[in-house]
């Protein structure tokens, strides 16, 4: 006896059962739950909330600013002046740029990891953030950091 020929359009094309776990992963957390959003994300965000509070006053001034963030400060034995620390570690760093012909715009740069080390939470972090924007800031214009606050 011999059975008749399958049909293959009766099974489901494009499907099978991933029966030990080697399947392809979705995420594990959808896009639209907060718990998606990264530390780095979240970080970014209190830089950007730093700024826009600043922005409205001194709009012309941060104009041609750029801000940058990097998870650890490179490995120096001596920094600049143009370095903010906290003991022997870096916190944030200003590069002051350059006119010109190729003018290169002045860049402060927040170190995410040494930053949130010094944070007990959340609300800590983003006045600590908003401290560093305003230090950086008025070293880059020469004033005062209370003019800026």
């Amino acid at each position: 006896m011999t059975s008749p020929p399958r049909n293959s359009t009766s099974r489901i094309s494009g499907r099978h059962r991933d029966r030990r776990g080697r399947g392809l992963r979705g995420r594990l957390v959808p896009t639209s739950v907060p718990l998606f959003r990264t530390r780095r994300d979240i970080f970014d965000d209190l830089i950007l909330d730093a700024v826009e509070g600043l922005e409205h006053r001194w709009s012309e001034e941060l104009a041609g600013v750029e801000f940058a963030v990097e998870d650890v400060p490179p490995e120096l034995n001596v920094y600049d002046t143009d370095v903010l620390e906290d003991g022997d570690v870096p916190l944030a760093r200003l590069m002051p740029g350059r006119p010109g012909r190729q003018p290169v715009p002045p860049r402060i740069v927040l170190y995410r990891r040494p930053l949130e080390f010094r944070a007990a939470d959340k609300d800590d972090l983003a006045d600590l953030v908003h401290n560093v924007v305003i230090e950086q800031l008025a070293n880059l214009l020469g004033i005062d950091p209370d003019e800026l606050a």
